[in-house]
């Protein structure tokens, strides 16, 4: 007669509540560490598109200070831009080179208001305008000499 505690292959049927629990436990821990993953690539994402609009914004300061003519650029410039629906708030630092007609000029540009923080910082060297006008000249070529 068999005993009503022994175990054959053929007696089992399901899972027991042990192996649900450790099953259950490794879909827990791997949803977590995805979830964990997809936060943290959306973060990075947004800390991306913010130094992204903030070198727009430097770009844009310093295409400014190249069509300005006042020599040498001034130090400690303060300054805001809008950009994708935030104010961007940039600092230049004009610092002085070897060259007397050449000068490094350094772009901060954060969102805060107290210029405290800065997302990104840009920096170019600006040469001395020459006083000389251009003057441009047009040329015009003969009709025979137009192929």
């Amino acid at each position: 007669m068999k005993s009503p505690f022994s175990h054959s292959p053929n007696n089992q049927k399901g899972m027991t509540l042990l192996e649900v629990m450790v099953a259950l436990l490794i879909f827990a821990l791997t949803g977590t560490a995805i979830l964990k993953a997809a936060g943290d690539h959306l973060n990075n994402v947004g800390q991306i598109e913010a130094v992204t609009f903030a070198s727009y914004v430097a770009s844009n300061r310093l295409n400014q200070l190249q069509l300005d003519d006042t020599w040498p650029p001034k130090n400690n410039l303060k300054g805001s831009m809008e950009m994708a629906d935030r104010t961007w708030y940039w600092q230049q630092k004009v610092t002085k080179t070897n060259d007397d007609e050449l000068r490094s000029v350094s772009i901060s540009v954060g969102l805060d208001s107290d210029y405290s923080g800065s997302v990104t910082s840009v920096t170019t060297f600006v040469a001395k305008p020459t006083s000389a006008a251009v003057s441009y000249t047009h040329l015009t070529l003969p009709t025979s000499d137009l192929v």
